[in-house]
């Protein structure tokens, strides 16, 4: 009996319109759009058969093509980054057992390691949907700020449940000093998912969760209706560029490693 083969395919939603920043992926980072950033970085990937951006803008897929990426044309009026995401696979008519990883857009400096990572369990679990990727927090000014997503799962590592509030809540007097307030472990969501592809299209064809439409954080849809998503611990973090400020810090930690590779 022949072993069924799977793809795993890299697909990167980019969309020109955002209300915090507008045209976003051609921003210039260290004199190149932020969406080749993420294209380069993602064909460094090597559990990838395929890297396509996904968008609605003739703009961002004119820059993609002269650089010699390759570009899906989607509808405008996707509620989420998985919708287009869904509809990418279909065009590119991925079968329902391939993986598709939702490669963030506005993360330009990601390892391209955290892809296998996102990857693994669903190569290594047929019967798994999802799984998405959470990191360590250790900036502490992370832990409070509701654009870091934070999230608690079981001892499988499958989630319980992501919010942008600060969870858990450690209350006072249940650390080692009974006088303290414990300082559990934080973790953050970096927004990387892997899906099988039968249950993306389960995934958006699922109506808004009452938790989803609160938090505005689309995961929660799945768990609202009772599917697993694994959640994998990276060692890498991944900055997620929203304002020009971010930018900055990015090009900062371009230019220094370029000057460390120098000889």
């Amino acid at each position: 009996m022949r072993k069924e083969t799977r793809q795993v395919v890299g697909i990167i939603p980019s969309r020109y319109a955002s209300s915090r920043f507008p045209g976003k992926p051609l921003a210039l980072i260290a004199g190149k759009p932020m969406i080749r950033h993420v294209v380069e970085r993602a064909r460094l990937a090597q559990s990838l058969s395929k890297v396509v951006v996904a968008t609605d803008d003739r703009r961002i897929a004119d820059e993609v093509r002269s650089f010699g990426g390759e570009v899906v044309m989607t509808g405008g009026n996707h509620r989420s980054g998985s919708d287009r995401l869904a509809e990418a696979a279909n065009i590119l008519g991925l079968a329902a057992g391939d993986i598709v990883v939702n490669i963030q857009g506005d993360q330009p400096s990601f390892q391209p390691q955290v892809v296998e990572q996102v990857a693994r369990p669903l190569l290594a679990d047929p019967a798994l949907p999802m799984a998405t990727l959470i990191y360590k927090i250790v900036r502490r000014e992370e832990i409070s700020d509701p654009n870091h997503v934070k999230t608690v799962f079981d001892r499988q590592g499958r989630a319980l449940y992501f919010s942008r509030a600060t969870i858990p809540f450690a209350r006072p007097g249940h650390g080692p000093d009974p006088d303290s307030q414990a300082m559990p472990d934080y973790y953050k969501h970096l927004g990387f998912y892997a899906y099988r592809k039968d249950f993306l299209d389960i995934f958006v064809a699922l109506p808004e969760g009452e938790w989803e439409r609160l938090e505005k954080l689309e995961q929660l849809r799945a768990l609202e209706h009772g599917y697993p998503i694994q959640v994998v611990l990276t060692e890498y973090d991944s900055i997620e560029i929203d304002t020009e400020e971010e930018i900055r810090r990015i090009e900062a930690q371009l230019l220094a490693k370029t000057g460390a590779d120098r000889p």
